[in-house]
């Protein structure tokens, strides 16, 4: 018998959403896991917000947002806010009945200086690693660094002369324009030292390595244990010749600070070789595993006194490329790319979606945090 269609809609109608979920749905465990590390930081959450006035939008409710946002590849927070409103998934994941208000794509806009000012993406990344490191899934004494460009949202047009972007336009800048500009930089010399971004000031023309062309980029860093890959630190710096090391090195501060943990051993690729930073490692206690480049270390006694000891350190590591334990470092240090391929493919950070370094850091830190909670539930259920 042929079904009919009813044009008249039902008045009243009832929706019981938790049996919409599949059980064996992979959003289950998370929502559980993060219902429990959000519960934890209501401390946190109260003393950020005013204990008078119009309440907000939950801070726990804007995070798991964040998260969904991460899971599911979506490309901004305008669209986010649209699955919100017209997927019963999204609602159930952050606690929301089929009848209540999607909030405005502005509400991320108003509320993210205060998520920056207390910390809160941070002390959220900082919950969900401390759980992995309960669980019993990191690594206390072998880790793995490593860094990547972040394109920024900047186009390449607008990287200009300082006294170009010092110059008072007469132009009104709210002007309808039919199209972009034409701009022919061929031929022209162009640095970080004499030019600028005047859409993002921040980032820097980098280049990935000889014969790539040139972006506007921030460099993303990354810190990884290597038994899982689970991420253990990130961050984002201006891009440059000594970032990654600097970045490592705080990095692993910060890992001793917050979590009392010291790797023994760290691996990483011949963006690391320099004496000083395998010198760094050494007064910290760990053992250097980097690739290093063809070129021979100099011998100590052919330096000058000042460079000696730096010479040493990277001569001590010239001789670890032997060892078994240098090796299986290397081995293990490509889990890290796979982390970097996740937050930057699936996560959307292959290019920011913000202007201003502190807003990609706590994207960043959202990114890392999803992919530790997607990788915990996918070893805690084998």
């Amino acid at each position: 018998m042929r079904g009919r269609q009813v044009p008249q809609g039902k008045l009243f109608f009832t929706i019981d959403v938790e049996s919409r979920i599949r059980a064996d749905h992979p959003l289950r465990a998370l929502r559980c896991t993060v219902d429990e590390i959000l519960g934890g930081m209501s401390e946190l959450f109260a003393a950020a917000y005013s204990s008078t006035g119009r309440p907000s939008v939950p801070p726990e409710r804007l995070l798991k947002a964040l998260l969904l946002m991460a899971l599911y590849s979506l490309r901004s927070e305008r669209q986010l806010v649209e699955r919100i409103d017209t997927d019963l998934l999204f609602r159930w994941f952050l606690g929301m009945t089929p009848d209540d208000p999607a909030f405005d794509a502005t509400t991320f806009t108003h509320n993210r200086p205060r998520l920056d000012a207390q910390g809160l993406t941070a002390a959220f990344f900082d919950a969900v690693l401390k759980r992995a490191m309960g669980a019993g899934l990191t690594s206390d004494d072998h880790f793995s660094v490593d860094g990547t460009l972040i394109e920024s949202y900047a186009s390449i047009k607008s990287f200009k002369s300082r006294e170009e972007l010092g110059e008072r336009s007469d132009d009104d800048g709210n002007a309808f324009k039919p199209r972009n500009a034409e701009v022919d930089f061929h031929g022209q010399k162009r640095s970080n030292a004499t030019h600028a971004s005047a859409t993002d000031p921040e980032a820097r023309l980098h280049r990935k390595g000889r014969g790539k062309e040139a972006k506007l980029c921030h460099l993303g860093h990354a810190l990884a244990e290597n038994r899982h890959g689970l991420v253990m630190g990130v961050t984002v710096t201006p891009a440059g010749g000594k970032a990654e090391r600097e970045a490592a090195l705080a990095m692993l501060d910060r890992l001793q600070e917050v979590h009392g943990q010291r790797p023994k051993t760290l691996g990483a690729d011949r963006g690391y070789d320099s004496g000083p930073f395998y010198l760094e490692l050494e007064t910290r206690g760990v053992e250097p595993h980097a690739a290093m480049i063809a070129t021979p270390p100099p011998q100590a006694e052919h330096v000058r006194a000042p460079r000696r000891p730096a010479v040493a350190a990277r001569e001590r590591m010239r001789q670890r490329l032997a060892s078994d334990a240098y090796r299986i470092s290397q081995r293990c240090r490509k889990k890290i790319e796979e982390s970097f391929g996740w937050i930057k493919n699936v996560a959307g950070l292959a290019r920011s979606r913000h202007v201003g370094r502190w807003k990609i850091v706590q994207q960043m830190e959202i990114a890392a945090a999803a992919y530790n909670l997607v990788r915990m539930r996918n070893l805690l259920m084998t």
